[in-house]
């Protein structure tokens, strides 16, 4: 992976986890954005408190990069408990998991990160572990073989995956609170800045944190990445202060445009409307054109595009929409999709008043 795809990656690398760390909110009222989410599950935390008893499990989804691992070690916080932390590529076998479990203390909140990715017997040994608290744990091989049970403590399950559809009925069916995380918009990620900023040290003008925020494709991981960015480029290029025009001026140099677009998302709509007039177009065909694989065009590129309702898949093929051919500069074909039916002259455009239309006072009243 390329360094201006890092920039806008959803992923977290290995020594961005201990920038994230610092970062993090550590209480629930501290927590910016996911106002229905952090209301439901504060009634979840509080109900339990009160009852002195492990809360329901719960399950967080949505893309990475929005908040799952934060609100897990907000909740092992809120309720005063330790905090056991594990994914779901690491739980291999059903001993892995039963190693983990057999250990924990009573209330203690057990997060699986990616638990999509968990194996079918370490799958099949939650079942049983979140239901009945307790685990069989299998003695010998063959017709020999005797399973032995084994209580557990209760705890509380904390599981989040960035592909819920994934997971089987079975244990998704035995989560207590399911919370699904949305992308931020421009103002809840202006607010993240600011508070990043201020634990950073960085002098950010409100100009400044909308011009990061409005480029950083509505994720919180993103955004902190990108001030951590224009903060380097003002401190040996500018006087320090991170200003609307230092953080555009910045975030150019790194190949993020205005719309949070980078090289790859801009190298696919290049492609889709100067080698193949818009589409359709296939997905290996796509990928050749701008020399990638297809899964990095179909995993990272594509999602974000769609999202922007700059790119539309559809049953022969990738097609740019006409707010795609407006974003690199061109004049999107009539049946571009999503562009406006033509009008023919001397008819109102649709959706206007006829009255107004045809009454220059009413128009302008």
């Amino acid at each position: 992976m390329n360094d201006d795809r890092e920039l806008v990656s959803p992923d977290a690398a290995g020594d961005e986890r201990a920038i994230e760390a610092a970062l993090r909110p550590k209480r629930l009222d501290e927590f910016i954005g996911q106002a229905r989410v952090r209301e439901q599950l504060s009634l979840v935390l509080q109900s339990a408190l009160a009852r002195g008893r492990p809360p329901d499990h719960i399950l967080m989804s949505g893309s990475p990069g929005l908040g799952k691992t934060t609100l897990a070690m907000i909740i092992a916080a809120e309720l005063g408990v330790p905090l056991r932390v594990t994914s779901g590529p690491a739980l291999e076998r059903a001993g892995d998991l039963a190693a983990i479990l057999s250990t924990l203390s009573e209330g203690e909140v057990l997060f699986i990160d990616e638990i999509h990715r968990t194996s079918r017997p370490a799958q099949e040994m939650l079942y049983l572990a979140m239901e009945d608290f307790r685990v069989d744990i299998v003695v010998g091989k063959g017709p020999g073989a005797t399973a032995i049970p084994l209580d557990i403590a209760p705890f509380t399950l904390v599981g989040a995956t960035t592909r819920a559809g994934l997971l089987p009925a079975p244990l998704r069916d035995r989560f207590g609170f399911v919370a699904h995380m949305d992308f931020y918009d421009v103002a809840e990620l202006e607010q993240v800045l600011h508070r990043s900023a201020r634990l950073l040290s960085v002098n950010l003008p409100p100009d400044g944190a909308h011009e990061i925020a409005r480029r950083s494709r509505g994720t919180p991981r993103i955004a902190n990445r990108l001030l951590r960015r224009v903060r380097d480029y003002a401190e040996v290029r500018a006087d320090g202060v991170v200003s609307r025009e230092v953080a555009a001026a910045a975030l150019d140099l790194y190949e993020v445009d205005s719309e949070g677009l980078d090289r790859l998302d801009r190298a696919v709509l290049h492609a889709l409307l100067h080698r193949f007039g818009g589409g359709p177009v296939g997905l290996s065909t796509l990928a050749v054109a701008v020399g990638e694989e297809p899964e990095t065009v179909e995993v990272v590129a594509e999602p974000f595009l769609v999202r922007q309702g700059l790119l539309a898949r559809t049953p022969r093929g990738r097609v740019a929409t006409a707010a795609a051919w407006l974003h690199m500069g061109l004049t999107p074909p009539p049946d571009a999709v999503g562009a406006s039916p033509a009008v023919p002259d001397g008819e109102p455009v649709p959706g206007t008043d006829t009255a107004a239309a045809g009454d220059p006072e009413a128009a302008a009243g």
